[in-house]
């Protein structure tokens, strides 16, 4: 597994070509830091998860308006099947009313201003798309 916080261009490449119009879901993997890490190096007393809630609130403001919806987000209690109790602290379902909806937000001057306190707060992540629909 390789934990890190933006994507690559072929992986932007790669979720764009599967757009198929249709609604995605994305599942967000999250491993916060002790500590936020500012990248200008300011001061700052906020733990990574309260640096991160800096983020999830303008991701809010920025997102719902748009259709996104945060289907679910919590922390994570421990591991049923396998191993790895200690590789993520939260989990979060974002749904999105299409591909193009999410590759609009990366390029949103509002959303790139409030990813500093997602990079603050995050020690890495794994992002995951999911179809929309039920397949049982």
């Amino acid at each position: 597994m390789h934990n890190v916080l933006q994507p690559t261009g072929d992986q932007v490449r790669a979720f764009r070509d599967r757009a198929t119009g249709e609604p995605i879901a994305m599942l967000n993997l999250l491993k916060f830091k002790r500590k936020a890490e500012y990248e200008d190096a300011r001061p700052c007393d906020l733990s990574g998860v309260e640096a991160y809630q800096l983020y999830a609130r303008a991701f809010r403001e920025i997102m719902e308006p748009r259709g996104v919806r945060i289907l679910y987000a919590g922390r994570t209690r421990g591991v049923l099947i396998g191993g790895g109790d200690d590789l993520w602290d939260e989990v979060a379902i974002i749904q999105y009313p299409s591909t193009q909806v999410m590759l609009d937000m990366l390029r949103d001057e509002d959303y790139q201003q409030a990813q500093q306190h997602r990079a603050a707060g995050l020690e890495g992540q794994l992002l995951i798309e999911c179809a929309a629909g039920n397949t049982f």
